[in-house]
C-alpha cells in the first residue's frame, strides 16, 4: 500500500472524525465534549460505549440528543479500547481520523496543530508524544520507563524513531486508517496502528502534546499486566505481516 496525497489543504475543507472509545468514562465524557465543542475544526464525534457499567452510555446518548455527538454506538459487552476504535473507525465518515479517550487526559485543543502536518501533506499519520518535553502531571516514574521501553521495543521492529508509540493523540488519514487490517480488541491498539503504518510506509510526523495524566484512583485503566501483553503484540503485529 503506497499512501497518496492528501486532497485538502485548509482547515475550513477539511473534516476531521474524532473516534471516542468510551467505557465507564460517565463522570469525565460529557466535560470532554464541551472541550471539543471549542476546537475551531469542523468535527465528527463518534463515540462508542464499550458495555459500561456505568451511566456512559445514557450520557452519550443525552450528549447526541443535543447535537454535540454525531454518532453513538453501544456494544453490549465489553470488548476493550481496540474493538471499539474499530466501531468508530467503521462508522466514520471524515477525511482524517483521531483517538480521543473519554477521559480528560489529553488537550483537544491541541487537535488544531496536530493536523496541520497532514493538511501540508508533509503527514499520512500524526502522534501527539507526551515527552517530547510539554507540559504534564507529574506522576507514576515506573509508568514512565515501561512506556519507554515498550516505544523501544516498537522502534526495534518498526524501525521508527517514535517517542511516544503508547499516546492516544494518533491522527491518520481517513482512506488510510480504513485500509489497514487492524484486528487487536484492547490496548494492543497502540502498537498493532504504529506497525501496520510503518508496514504501510506511511509518512508518519510527531509533535509535543500537554498531558495531564490521572491516578488509579482517578479511573485509570491500564496496568502492569497491558504492559506485560504490549510485549507480545509488537512482536506479533511486526513479525506476522498481512498483505497491505
Amino acid at each position: 500500500m503506497s499512501p497518496r496525497a492528501a486532497p485538502w489543504k485548509t482547515l475550513n475543507e477539511v473534516t476531521l472524525s474524532v473516534l471516542v472509545p468510551a467505557y465507564n468514562e460517565g463522570p469525565t465524557v460529557a466535560e470532554v465534549m464541551d472541550r471539543l465543542a471549542d476546537v475551531p475544526l469542523k468535527l465528527e464525534i463518534v463515540a462508542v460505549n464499550d458495555g459500561s457499567s456505568d451511566d456512559t452510555g445514557v450520557h452519550l446518548d443525552r450528549l447526541q440528543r443535543e447535537g454535540k455527538i454525531h454518532k453513538v454506538v453501544h456494544h453490549p459487552r465489553n470488548r476493550g479500547k481496540g474493538a471499539a476504535i474499530r466501531t468508530a473507525v467503521a462508522a466514520a465518515t471524515g477525511d482524517v481520523m483521531v483517538v480521543q479517550d473519554a477521559d480528560l487526559e489529553y488537550d483537544p485543543a491541541e487537535l488544531v496543530d496536530l493536523i496541520q502536518p497532514i493538511l501540508e501533506d508533509r503527514a499520512d499519520a500524526v502522534y501527539g508524544s507526551r515527552f517530547l518535553g510539554g507540559p504534564h502531571r507529574v506522576l507514576y516514574f515506573w509508568h514512565r520507563v515501561g512506556n519507554w521501553a515498550l516505544t523501544m521495543f516498537s522502534n526495534m521492529l518498526t524501525d521508527l524513531n517514535l517517542t511516544d508509540m503508547e499516546t492516544c493523540y494518533k491522527m491518520v488519514r481517513s482512506d488510510l486508517m480504513k485500509r489497514l487490517p487492524l484486528t487487536a480488541n484492547r490496548f494492543g491498539f497502540e502498537p498493532e496502528l504504529t506497525a501496520r503504518l510503518a508496514q504501510a510506509q506511511a509518512r508518519i510526523y510527531e509533535m509535543q502534546i500537554t498531558y495531564s495524566g490521572r491516578t488509579y484512583a482517578e479511573g485509570k485503566k491500564i496496568s502492569w499486566k497491558d504492559g506485560v501483553a504490549a510485549i507480545w503484540h509488537i512482536l506479533r503485529f511486526n513479525l506476522v505481516r498481512p498483505t497491505l
